[in-house]
């Protein structure tokens, strides 16, 4: 029995549920909403459509509200739905600010209605392809994971570029690009040090740099950029570096292509001949001897955007447990809002 969908908010990413749910097994798109009745027009045939998210919520025919409306509705459409009786998946962010998300938990519980977050992009390619390094210790006893994201077009879109709609790119990107480093990394955070920026917008920020010690001993760092300006082919970077103590790996761009690289034999603490560079004279950071850099490919990974949902459904159905749970969802709205006590205090925040 297909459980039944309707879908609150049918902007960009409702369009892209409504495309990727229709014909999905185990899942039945019943009804879509959106408060600009244009936005409603090309739902496919079939479907409800409604201009009142009051309605789709009181509709017999959803079981589950997936929520797409913009980032500031998201607590009053949550309470509405669960009050209602109708499970749920909001778009991230989940909330504004941690307040937000216990009001919602509360509210949850009390219903007793299934209850997670959209994050798709624990499936992305490049991430999978570095989470496999990690996991399976390719590179030794990592000390470093580096990842970022870089484009040039500076502005934002919609209402993204409106801070009191839950605009810029801490909660735009910045919640995925944070989830996917703490569920690649075990262990507690012990700090927390960033600077966010409104480099281009006046309103939201559209850079940042986070750095996060674990307890483990490893130092994540996760950086955005929206006006990262290169004569390249390429309008975008995305790039993830995993340090290990016996090798490296590198993983650039969403189909991801790199390397695990080693050398043949470590430095020893020797004399050695100066090496003259562009640089100056050096022995450190000169060219490496023929056979000193090996490298190896990198791991294979079998993911799509699609797993979460089929999860979902699995999960739903009582088979295994949903992929992204609320405590999780939690500590990364933590960790933004400790970002950006560490942004407007220059300090680095203690954490957990």
């Amino acid at each position: 029995m297909a459980i039944k969908f309707g879908i609150l908010g049918h902007g960009f990413m409702g369009h892209e549920h409504e495309t990727m749910l229709t014909n999905f097994d185990g899942i039945e798109v019943t009804a879509i909403c959106d408060i600009v009745p244009e936005q409603v027009e090309d739902v496919k045939e079939g479907i409800k459509r409604y201009t009142n998210p009051d309605e789709l919520i009181a509709d017999p025919d959803v079981q589950v509200v997936l929520i797409a409306a913009n980032n500031n509705q998201h607590l009053d459409l949550v309470k509405k739905a669960a009050r209602a009786g109708k499970d749920i998946i909001c778009e991230k962010p989940l909330a504004l600010s941690l307040a937000d998300l216990d009001e919602m938990v509360k509210v949850v519980n009390e219903c007793g209605v299934k209850f997670t977050v959209h994050q798709q992009r624990r499936f992305d390619p490049d991430y999978r392809t570095a989470k496999a390094v990690f996991d399976q210790k390719m590179v030794g006893d990592v000390y470093t994971v580096q990842t970022g994201l870089y484009g040039y077009n500076g502005n934002m879109h919609d209402w993204h570029v409106f801070k009191e709609q839950g605009g810029g790119m801490l909660y735009d990107w910045g919640v995925h690009l944070i989830d996917q480093m703490l569920y690649m990394i075990p262990g507690k955070i012990k700090s927390v040090f960033a600077d966010v920026r409104n480099v281009i917008n006046k309103e939201v920020d559209d850079y940042f740099k986070i750095i996060l010690r674990f307890e483990n001993g490893i130092t994540a760092e996760i950086e955005l950029g929206t006006y990262f300006l290169e004569d390249k082919e390429k309008w975008f970077e995305r790039h993830w570096f995993v340090g290990g103590n016996t090798g490296s790996a590198y993983v650039d761009g969403f189909e991801p292509v790199g390397k695990i690289v080693r050398t043949t034999h470590l430095l020893q603490n020797v004399g050695g001949a100066r090496t003259m560079t562009a640089a100056g004279p050096t022995r450190s950071f000169g060219p490496p001897r023929e056979g000193l850099i090996v490298t190896e490919p990198l791991p294979q990974v079998d993911t799509k955007h699609e797993d979460y949902f089929k999860n979902y459904v699995k999960a739903y159905n009582g088979e295994e447990e949903f992929l992204v749970k609320i405590p999780e969802v939690r500590r990364v709205l933590a960790v933004m809002d400790a970002a950006r006590e560490s942004a407007r205090t220059f300090r680095s925040v203690d954490f957990e």
